[in-house]
């Protein structure tokens, strides 16, 4: 048995490669990319997983200055927004309102404030400078028009979709997949994960890897766990932090868009199992910023999402939460 290593808490876990699987791994979104196949006879291409990247970062990186969402970010009202934009635009709308608008991707000016934005900080964060930037948060304010532009009833705004776009291309890349006629495949980008059919190497289901929420940056796998036509997305503050280099001040990349806070909360990784991986995203970075009690709350009317959470309880200690669907499916290391 052989590991595949990604990002953001995940490990993929597969067989030594036979002679029907087939691979691509490549570069998307800042992080990699790998997709792995079963077919006899279709080729996929890197060029065509490339064009598909190009249109996604064409339209929604902030990362890329003359991007769709960079020039409206930057007040130009007359963009008219693409299929994939609206798609990510929808969702976003569907979720903020779903979680309380915990999930809330008017945060930009926030995640750029705090130092996880494309164009970095290398000044401390004041308290003033947060209370200017949070009259622009509110996900409510900004809508999406008939003419498939933007519009604000702030002066101002900055979306930011990074916590829903790299699930989303998943889900891209898996359609894609499945209009060449593939029904055994996974996709992965920096640890999101989106599974089809079988791994065919088995004959079992494919199984991936939640890791242990390490401070030091060490890796330590935790539980594997069997996707069935599934997404799974993984979202933890243990990885992606900012340390200030003037206060010594820790900042982690969840922002409280009910405070406009880089604040921790008790949930140390938040590991979602959805339909899409655009939702799996979505619903990791809400939870995240809900904290255990209020992720908790919501899950009991929602039940179509299955979770682990790795969370610190009242006397610091290490707890998981495990769904009660998973329990059948998922393994202890």
């Amino acid at each position: 048995m052989k590991y595949l290593l990604v990002l953001f808490g995940l490990l993929i876990i597969s067989c030594e490669e036979s002679t029907s699987v087939r691979t691509l791994q490549g570069n998307a979104l800042g992080t990699t990319y790998s997709l792995q196949y079963f077919s006899e006879d279709v080729d996929i291409q890197s060029s065509k997983i490339d064009s598909l990247l190009k249109v996604i970062n064409t339209s929604m990186s902030t990362y890329i200055d003359d991007s769709d969402i960079s020039k409206i970010n930057s007040g130009n009202a007359s963009i008219s927004v693409d299929s994939h934009f609206q798609k990510v635009f929808k969702d976003s709308k569907r979720i903020f309102k779903d979680t309380d608008a915990y999930f809330d991707p008017s945060v930009g000016f926030l995640v750029n404030a705090y130092g996880f934005g494309p164009g970095g900080y290398s000044e401390s964060v004041t308290e003033q400078d947060i209370d200017s930037l949070y009259q622009y948060v509110g996900f409510d304010k900004i809508q999406l028009t008939e003419e498939n532009t933007i519009t604000s009833t702030t002066s101002h705004l900055y979306l930011d979709f990074n916590a829903i776009a790299k699930g989303y291309t998943v889900d891209v890349f898996g359609d894609y997949l499945e209009s060449k006629g593939l029904e055994n495949y996974l996709v992965e980008i920096g640890g999101e994960v989106k599974v089809s059919g079988k791994n065919l190497d088995n004959t079992k289901p494919w199984k991936i890897g939640i890791e242990m929420p390490l401070e030091d940056g060490s890796r330590e796998l935790k539980y594997g766990v069997n996707l069935y036509d599934e997404s799974l997305a993984t979202s933890g503050n243990y990885r992606k932090f900012r340390i200030d280099e003037e206060t010594g001040q820790k900042y982690v990349h969840t922002i409280n868009p009910k405070t406009g806070k880089s604040q921790k909360t008790d949930i140390l990784s938040a590991s979602v199992i959805a339909q899409t991986c655009a939702d799996a995203d979505a619903y990791a970075t809400a939870f995240m910023a809900m904290g255990f009690e209020k992720s908790m709350n919501f899950l009991y009317s929602n039940e179509s999402l299955k979770v682990v959470f790795i969370y610190s309880d009242k006397e610091g200690n290490q707890k998981t939460y495990i769904s009660d669907e998973l329990k059948d499916s998922i393994e202890k290391f």
